[in-house]
């Protein structure tokens, strides 16, 4: 036979059992499972690595990892007859690669249309507003029936998450309208609630400053009545003082010494702008005493004899023992601080602020 011949023959054979040994040679990755079937009889799951396998047989790959799959969008009557688009996305992964294969025709169409049916099924038994604020709910619900009827398939939901719930043009302008008006609801009661506070807040300060005022009032007014009273007791006292003074004073004046002092008086009087003068004695009393210190005899009065202070007090005693002795400046000054002090206590004020050496020698001097 021709060397040629017998070259190309083994050329071919060699690429034959080259063909035949990559078809025997499967690999299989991580996060992959392995469907081995040869002449139409399942021979086991390959499991990730190396593995020889019969000549044209065949090995189907199944993805083991977790699957994101969307659900298309579908348009769903409520329960309040509110038509609302709702698409969801899930989260399944194949545990039993033998039942995803075997079992279903398309573990991954078959999920999906699930959903999809599930989804609707579900949204029709639920108002809008409880889609709206129960999507956890409704996630949870789904989540379970779905992996409920695809557990069968080898197949675990893991999770379901409703994207977003598009209700119909109308009914979203009447969302919008009952929001609004929840919001300016709010509002007014917000700012009503402001009015009421500020209210409140305003009529109690103006408690506090009226009792304020009305306490600072009645402190002045017993800071004022207490200096009056002071001012009182001092000016008597002053008083008291002075007609002791003049009573000693007084008591050796003459009937001329007198008569002079009254004429003395008139000239005053008489010297002023008025055209009326009230004099309060008898005129004519001192016109007969000043008669008589003038030497002029007048038969109509009696002859009068002068009263000397010694002759006053032989009868009545001596002024001192009487009248009592005449208080020095440091006298009429402690008796005032004891009575300022004893006066204070009596009323719960403090004691009036205490004049100084100055002041209180004037007014002693003007008393």
């Amino acid at each position: 036979m021709d060397p040629l011949i017998l070259g190309v023959i083994g050329f071919f054979v060699v690429l034959i059992l080259i063909a035949l040994f990559s078809n025997m040679v499967r690999i299989i990755k991580p996060w992959e499972r392995g469907i081995y079937i040869f002449l139409g009889k399942h021979r086991g799951v390959l499991d990730p690595g190396f593995h020889l396998v019969y000549p044209f047989a065949q090995v189907y790959r199944i993805d083991m990892r977790t699957q994101t799959w969307d659900v298309p969008k579908q348009e769903v009557i409520t329960k309040d007859n509110s038509p609302t688009g709702v698409d969801a996305v899930i989260y399944i992964r194949v545990v039993d690669a033998k039942k995803a294969f075997y079992e279903v025709q398309d573990y991954k169409l078959a999920t999906i249309n699930l959903a999809r049916t599930t989804l609707r099924s579900v949204i029709g038994n639920m108002t809008l507003d409880e889609i709206l604020y129960n999507r956890e709910q409704i996630n949870a619900h789904l989540r379970d029936v779905l992996d409920e009827a695809t557990d069968k398939w080898g197949v675990k939901v893991e999770a379901v998450e409703i994207k977003e719930v598009d209700p119909s043009p109308k009914v979203k302008q009447a969302m919008e309208e009952q929001t609004s008006a929840e919001r300016e609801r709010r509002a007014a009661i917000l700012r009503a609630d402001g009015v009421k506070r500020s209210q409140i807040l305003e009529a109690e300060g103006k408690k506090q400053a009226a009792i304020l005022e009305a306490e600072g009032k009645r402190q002045a007014n017993i800071l004022e009545a207490e200096g009056i009273r002071i001012a009182t007791i001092l000016k008597a006292q002053g008083e008291a003082q002075r007609y002791r003074i003049i009573s000693l004073g007084s008591a050796v004046l003459t009937s001329k010494a007198l008569s002079v002092l009254s004429l003395d008086t008139l000239a005053k009087m008489a010297d002023g702008q008025a055209t009326k003068i009230i004099f309060p004695f008898e005129i004519t009393r001192l016109v007969e005493s000043t008669a008589r210190y003038l030497g002029v005899p007048v038969k109509e009065m009696e002859e009068g004899e002068e009263v000397k202070y010694e002759d006053i007090e032989k009868i009545v005693g001596k002024a001192d023992d009487i009248l009592g002795p005449i208080p020095s400046y440091e006298e009429i000054e402690e008796e005032t601080k004891k009575t300022s002090d004893a006066s204070s206590m009596e009323s719960g004020t403090p004691p009036p602020t205490e004049l100084s050496d100055k002041d209180k020698k004037k007014l002693f001097e003007e008393s």
